[in-house]
Order: structure tokens, then sequence, then C-alpha cells
């Protein structure tokens, strides 16, 4: 039995799922004639309490066209050096929008007003202008942890007074609300824009939602164009992410419980150094010499089990829907049984 815990972004279609997609009315999205696509967009934006979204490949293609349509070049945004915009995204805010990051160092990926309005560039000829601040929830790297919205209030507040824009990374953000209990919608009032994936916990094939008002998404499309991110018949994409949202969402509690689990077995072992707050479905860990990251993954390898390094000597694990109860007893038990 293989257990992929390399990440969550491995999920397969469900046969519910597949059948949903092979039903899908399609046509040409570029022209705004998908009605599967044209739904999901709607569905997304209400969700949030916005008037738009757009339906895009990844959710790297999600933020980076946020990026540009907040900014010009010379500007800049603010996000916790632990952001997927920084860490992953290739250096696409450089290179798609030209403007430079100014990173903070946060609290497990999280930063706070405080850090930020320190941050804020003054109006010199020859600083960059502070133009955006980025948030992710939850966040990647930071262990899956997330902000809740009494954290994120005080930032909100700063972004509009001194006249910022506000952008959420919501790649995992459902496994968050499962947590905290909030709205999309009391989420939707914070931001400028959001960006979710719905490739991921939710478990579909492809696709990431970005979200916000009718000018910004206007603007956004073309810049999806340019990318080469306007799809044709997306509509059968579409529909995976569509029954996503109405039937994978609540599960996502399940996921997060089996990664809380995960993480205290791991606190009991002798060779591991370190585990990380475990809040929601990702669990990071450090191994003991005479252990690396690549040597203990590879040991996994030859037991069944995928995972990812995060560092010399830290190793990732991502529950999903595709990881069963069968799966978790063996997993656990082949972590037990290492010397």
């Amino acid at each position: 039995m293989q257990i992929n815990l390399i990440s969550d972004t491995v999920t397969k279609p469900t046969p519910e799922m597949l059948q949903f997609m092979f039903q899908a009315e399609v046509g040409d999205d570029v022209f705004r004639e998908d009605p599967s696509v044209n739904a999901l967009e709607a569905k997304a934006a209400s969700m949030f309490g916005k008037a738009a979204a757009l339906f895009c490949p990844s959710g790297t293609m999600t933020n980076q066209i946020a990026i540009k349509t907040h900014t010009q070049p010379l500007d800049e945004m603010i996000c916790d050096h632990y952001s997927h915009v920084y860490q992953y995204e290739t250096g696409g805010y450089a290179f798609n929008a030209g403007v430079a990051v100014n990173l903070l160092k946060g609290t497990n990926g999280k930063i706070t007003a405080d850090q930020i309005a320190g941050a804020i560039k003054g109006d010199f000829d020859w600083l960059p202008r502070t133009r955006l601040v980025v948030l992710e929830n939850t966040c990647n790297k930071g262990g899956g942890s997330y902000y809740t919205l009494e954290e994120i209030r005080p930032i909100q507040q700063l972004c509009q007074e001194k006249g910022l824009k506000l952008h959420l990374d919501g790649a995992r953000l459902f496994n968050a609300l499962v947590e905290t209990g909030e709205s999309t919608q009391a989420v939707g009032e914070m931001f400028d824009s959001i960006s979710i994936c719905i490739s991921k916990g939710l478990g579909a094939p492809v696709g990431s939602l970005l979200i916000g008002d009718a000018d910004f998404i206007k603007q956004a499309r073309r810049y999806r164009k340019v990318m080469g991110g306007g799809m044709r018949q997306a509509g059968y994409l579409a529909a995976a992410c569509t029954y996503a949202l109405e039937h994978h969402v609540d599960r996502l509690k399940i996921d997060n419980d089996r990664a809380k689990h995960l993480g205290s077995i791991l606190q009991e072992l002798n060779y591991v150094e370190d585990v990380r707050p475990v809040q929601t479905n990702i669990v990071i860990f450090d191994v003991k010499a005479p252990f690396t990251a690549d040597s203990f993954i590879k040991l996994l390898k030859t037991k069944g089990i995928n995972a990812s390094p995060f560092g010399p000597q830290t190793v990732r694990f991502v529950t999903h829907l595709d990881v069963t109860d069968e799966m978790m007893e063996q997993a656990i038990a082949i972590l037990k049984g290492i010397k």
C-alpha cells in the first residue's frame, strides 16, 4: 500500500466528482461562453460577498495576477518570509509585476499590523512605493498555521488607513475555516482580493479562483490571458471545482484531525527532534542525526510512505482525502517501527 503524504496536491477526483465532470456543459471560456466556468465563478464570488471571480489553472497564477493587478513597477509588496508568493513562485513578483518584496519575520508565517506599520516605506524617490500586503492562510511553510478574523482585522484597518491593498493567498483557506468556524463572507470583507485553490485538499484535479470586485477582475482577466491562462472548454475542470466546493469542504476537518494525530505520534518517537504546532493538515518535524531529511525520506519510501523535505533535517507530511483510516494506521505503525 502506497501512502502519499508528499502533498495534498496529489488527490484524484472521486467517482462522484468524475461523473459530475463528464456531465458538464462547456463552451469557450475565453469568449466567456462556458456555462460551467461562469457558474463556478459566480458561486465563488457569492461565497465571499464579492462581485466577480476568475478561474485559473493554478494558485500561483491567481497570486501572480493579483500582485500584477494591484501594483505598478517600482512598487513593493509586504509579506512574511515564509510566504508562498516569495518562497515558491519563482520570483514571479519581480518577473511579472516588476515589484520589490519587503520580507517580515512573523511567527510561523503570520505577521502583525505593528510589523507591517513599521515596514511601510517613506515617499522618497530612492525607495519603492509600498502598495500591497499579502497574507497566506493557511501558511504552508509555517506548518499550516492560520490567521483568525480577529488577527486579520487590525491589518485590514491599517491597510485602509495607509492606502494599501490587501491580498489573501487562501490556497488552504478552507482548512482554516473548518477549524475556526468563521464564514467566507466575513473573510471577503477583510480583503481586496482572495485566491483559493481547489486542487489541494478539496480534491479537484486542477483549478484556483481569484476573487475581487468587478473592475479588479476585468483587469485580472487580461493578465490571465497574457500569462497563457485563457483556457477554452475549461468547464470540465470547473465542474470538478464546483463539486468540491459543494461536497468536500466540511470533510477537511478529518484531514486536520489526522494530521494532529500524526503530530502527537511523532512527538513520542526518539528520532524526532521537534514537531511544529499542528493546526490544520500539515505536519512539519525535524529528525535527529544520523538521519537527514533526505535519508529519512528515502527510508520512508522503501516502506511505502512518500513525504517531502523542508530543510536539511526537516520533513513535511500533508494529509488529504485520499488518505484512508487504514493508511493512517499503517503509516503510524511504520513510523513507530523505525529505530
